[in-house]
């Protein structure tokens, strides 16, 4: 009988709330943080978007947080190695700026030593901003026992509501 009474007040409060309304926005404060992410990417490339993440939560900090008491971590054993090693500079030339700029903010950038070795890098081949550690697990493992939230980075193949329209028309009708 409760179950069913809680059915009731269920469809009630949808039928009250409607599909029309919108939704809320929370800007509460978020304070400081701690994050370590955990990129293991499958293409190089993605390592763009990737870096996204880390800035986007970086500016999320900046207007709703305590971006000078947080600190983010990024721990990175995937294909992304390939831009984070300098041997491979001219393949991305603008990558050097954009480490920079995160490690600039405070940003720590991390690299599983095994991930380097399968890769055929050395740890004495990667960019002066990053720390190679013995193993991305052991890494994240540590961070997480300080009080870290842990983070995964997927990246996906993203599309915009331009494009989502473009494949179905029948919301436009």
């Amino acid at each position: 009988m409760q179950g069913f009474i809680f059915g009731i007040l269920m469809c009630a409060g949808l039928a009250w709330a409607g599909v029309d309304d919108s939704s809320k926005f929370d800007d509460s404060a978020l304070g400081a943080q701690k994050a370590v992410y955990q990129f293991n990417l499958e293409k190089p490339e993605d390592l763009y978007q990737a870096l996204g993440y880390l800035n986007n939560h970086l500016n999320s900090l900046k207007e709703f947080g305590d971006i000078k008491k947080s600190h983010i971590v990024m721990v990175a054993h995937g294909n992304e190695l390939h831009m984070l090693s300098r041997l491979n500079r001219a393949a991305y030339p603008d990558i050097y700026d954009r480490l920079k700029a995160l490690t600039d903010q405070g940003v720590t950038l991390r690299v599983c030593r095994n991930a380097a070795n399968f890769r055929g890098y050395k740890p004495g081949d990667f960019y002066d901003l990053v720390t190679v550690v013995p193993a991305a697990m052991t890494d994240l493992a540590k961070w997480q026992q300080k009080g870290y939230s842990y983070i995964s980075g997927a990246v996906i193949n993203r599309t915009k509501r331009t494009d989502f329209l473009q494949k179905h028309p029948e919301i436009l009708e």
